[in-house]
């Protein structure tokens, strides 16, 4: 039995359905009254569960030989920082001790490239880099380190876990609405688009949902693998999209300053809009910093393969077309 922690989320859902799709007996654990759409379908067992509940976390772990740890809270506008930390950070010891009073064989813990450190440009980000527990940047990626570190540490003391580290990730099935989901749909229309300069790696969904069972039976006990895509222009990204929605509308490419000026008008404005946010200091951040991302350990040691960006960007945009009318935003992510 495996058991996946996170299951509505993008990457959990499509984990479940590569899993089920090869034969695997799987449990979903959800929160209580959750939106189990994303699971529509498909042939898996749902269990009640949350993270902050070591009971639950105890029931659902039941007879589990592999946990998938997916369950988190994404969110890079501000004011969450304390329910941030108590999901990501003591959720995630609270799943390895539940994972280990269960006799789970193999815990596979699903980190984030933004736990690492930033290196300056220039550098190689690999699996040298270690997890920043004082990193400046957000409260995100202070929570994922410092999961990742209590992974480490339970790793070390015998603990049988893995830990994985994605890029941006994009691709179909986004059943919520990710960040990433939210900004192509964005670009889905006529209208214009604001944008700046600046580049990441993105990778798809599915090749990670891949890189996760690739660690699970491959990987080394306490090791990090990066799960990385491909780097790309955010400008060129957008115009991707639109070539494969048939559209083309203008853009405007505003220079960072300003957009740096107005950041904390745009966290206010997304507050009050309940809507997901676009434009934000984290977000410009990232786009400006090292994104030249390696996954040559994941390669080398579990086989990982990354498929080519423009068929995921395809395939994303197809997916859009059929569902985004069907598919509401929300505000959580996990």
């Amino acid at each position: 039995m495996i058991v996946v922690t996170g299951a509505t989320g993008h990457l959990g859902n499509v984990l479940v359905r590569t899993l089920v799709s090869r034969g695997a007996a799987v449990k979903a654990m959800v929160l209580p009254g959750e939106d189990c759409k994303a699971l529509q379908g498909v042939h898996v067992e749902t269990v009640t569960g949350n993270v902050l509940d070591p009971d639950s976390l105890d029931k659902a772990f039941k007879g589990a030989e592999k946990v998938f740890h997916m369950a988190g809270l994404v969110n890079i506008a501000p004011g969450k920082e304390a329910v941030m930390h108590q999901v990501n950070v003591e959720g995630t010891k609270n799943v390895l001790k539940a994972a280990q009073k269960a006799g789970v064989k193999r815990l596979v813990y699903t980190s984030s490239i933004h736990a690492l450190g930033r290196p300056p440009k220039g550098v190689v980000v690999d699996e040298r880099i270690p997890f920043d527990t004082h990193n400046t940047a957000g409260t995100y990626d202070v929570t994922k380190a410092l999961a990742s570190e209590a992974v480490k540490k339970a790793a070390e003391a015998g603990q049988d876990a893995v830990i994985v580290c994605p890029t941006g990730v994009i691709g179909p099935f986004d059943f919520r609405r990710s960040e990433m989901g939210e900004l192509v749909l964005s670009w889905m229309t006529r209208q214009l688009s604001w944008l700046v300069r600046g580049k990441y790696d993105f990778v798809d969904v599915r090749d990670v949902a891949e890189g996760h069972i690739l660690a699970a039976e491959k990987g080394g006990k306490g090791e990090v693998y990066i799960l990385s895509g491909t780097q790309i222009e955010i400008s060129h990204f957008r115009d991707k999209v639109q070539e494969f929605a048939g559209l083309h509308s203008p853009k405007i490419i505003l220079p960072l300053g300003l957009v740096m000026m107005v950041t904390p008008l745009t966290a206010l404005y997304y507050r009050m809009a309940r809507t997901r946010p676009l434009f934000t200091r984290y977000s410009m951040e990232t786009l400006q910093s090292n994104s030249n991302i390696s996954s040559q350990k994941a390669e080398r040691e579990l086989g990982y393969r990354r498929r080519p960006i423009y068929d995921t960007l395809k395939d994303t945009v197809a997916w859009w077309l059929e569902h985004r009318h069907s598919i509401k935003s929300t505000l959580r992510g996990a």
